[in-house]
């Protein structure tokens, strides 16, 4: 019996130090939150249960914190509640998101410092001076794992981040791939490398077959929602939809220092049973702000799309600029359903919460048709919604993201010509006239009048409104 005993213990001996060189990374990311204050202490309280079972915890953002929630976009420091959630439930870093620019250069400077979290974008480089405290990586240490993140934002057809140009001033914006790749040196320095990406699905996709040195890819901006996360050419790429739905719990498993195994998995934000109590108190201090909470009107029947939203919106541009027609970007409406009831100032402050002003514009009917080309070209989330006159949009058939042509119509059914002499005074939105680049004389000048106080003005004015099936373009492909 005793020599028995002694070949177990020695077996167990023996096995130890491989047991001991087994280690896991936990991580839990989160994408394109746009402010979503209330589910935080939901969030708070996810992280919470997972960091008691594995203290070194990594918490990450792919960007995108901010705009999206009146109560956090128009606090007296802008977005300053997001930060002091995040920093409140232990937030480790984040990249920049296009929106992370909405308040222009000084602003996110000013969040940066108010931040006790990274921020981590390497395609970035603010000018000498401006006190913008971005790190293009960062090497954190999990346990005695060495973990390398790099980051970066994507960059539009123009050069810059999907965000106003005045927002972009005093920095400056580096390719995204030639970029990341500078830092492959990470694979040798790291024992796991992750790639936090605000690039979009299809674009992390595509990099991942020129990035062999990255284990996972963070993503987001695209809102893309991924069944916990997939692998494409050897890279595991996780994103969840927007506005803190979901959060993804990555777990990273190494053997002797290599990475044998990644998985991951999505938690259910919405409806979480429990709430971290530290984080509701601040949300709570944040909330309290009853003009949010004003009736503004009440909608006749459910809004359950983006273009009767869209409608709504455009109309309230072209009635309180005056102007003969009117249009707004797809992506400048930001959430496509709004049941029946009272509409409430924060229900627009959410439906346009960019803070643009609106822009006059004299335009033919060949600059109109030019310039709405241009939009969906620039903006990336359909064609443009309009008031005042209908549209339809003749697509190619072979390859559907290509117009062919947009015929425009007056409401009585007359159409509307390339006229160069027939001008038409045409109100949009400041980002909208700032991205669409197309051939035209007139490039407008600001109103001093922003959307969504044109909104809030033209909806207080009726006290009633019915959107419901209200359809002002339609698409064919031939």
């Amino acid at each position: 019996m005793k020599r028995v005993a002694l070949i177990i213990l020695a077996a167990f001996a023996a096995a130890a130090p491989a047991f001991a060189q087994r280690q896991e990374v936990h991580i839990v990311s989160v994408n394109d939150v746009h402010a979503k204050i209330e589910n935080m202490p939901m969030l708070g309280a996810i992280v919470d249960s997972l960091r008691a079972e594995y203290p070194g915890l990594l918490v990450l953002s792919a960007g995108d914190n901010r705009t999206g929630e009146p109560l956090n976009d128009m606090y007296s420091v802008p977005a300053y509640p997001m930060v002091a959630l995040m920093n409140q439930i232990g937030f480790d870093a984040t990249t920049l998101g296009n929106h992370e620019f909405d308040s222009g250069a000084e602003g996110l400077a000013r969040l940066v410092n108010l931040s006790n979290f990274s921020y981590i974008c390497a395609n970035v480089v603010p000018d000498d001076g401006l006190g913008l405290h971005i790190r293009p990586y960062q090497i954190f240490d999990v346990c005695g794992v060495s973990v390398g993140i790099v980051g970066a934002v994507e960059i539009g057809l123009s050069g810059l981040p999907d965000t106003h140009p005045d927002n972009c001033a005093r920095l400056n914006f580096l390719p995204v791939l030639q970029t990341v790749n500078k830092y492959s040196w990470l694979r040798d320095k790291c024992d796991v490398v992750i790639f936090l990406s605000h690039i979009g699905y299809e674009a992390d996709v595509d990099i991942s077959a020129e990035l062999p040195w990255v284990d996972v890819i963070v993503g987001g901006h695209s809102h893309t929602q991924l069944a916990g996360g997939e692998f494409h050419h050897g890279i595991l790429i996780t994103q969840n939809t927007n506005r803190l739905a979901r959060v993804t719990h990555i777990t990273i498993t190494l053997d002797k220092g290599k990475v044998v195994d990644r998985k991951a998995e999505n938690i259910e934000v919405t409806g979480y049973p429990a709430r971290n109590p530290s984080v509701a108190q601040l949300l709570k201090v944040f909330s309290d702000n009853p003009e949010f909470q004003r009736v503004v009107c009440t909608i006749g029947q459910p809004l359950t799309s983006y273009e009767e939203l869209g409608c709504l919106m455009t109309d309230a541009f072209r009635e309180c600029a005056g102007a003969d027609l009117a249009f707004v970007n797809a992506g400048g409406i930001r959430y496509d359903s709004l049941p029946a009831g009272p509409m409430t100032v924060s229900d627009i402050l959410r439906l346009d919460p960019f803070g643009n002003d609106s822009v006059m514009l004299e335009l033919s009917g060949e600059e109109l048709k030019q310039m709405l080309i241009a939009c969906e070209a620039t903006d990336h989330y359909g064609f443009p919604k309009v008031s005042g006159f209908t549209c339809e949009v003749i697509r190619d058939k072979k390859n559907p993201s290509r117009i062919k042509d947009v015929k425009m119509f007056t409401p009585d059914g007359k159409k509307i010509k390339p006229n160069k002499k027939q001008l038409y005074k045409v109100v949009t939105n400041s980002y909208t006239a700032s991205v669409s680049v197309s051939p035209r004389k007139d490039q407008g000048h600001a109103l001093n009048y922003q959307t969504s106080q044109m909104v809030i003005d033209y909806l207080g004015k009726l006290g009633s409104v019915d959107y419901s099936g209200v359809r002002r373009v339609t698409e064919t492909l031939k």
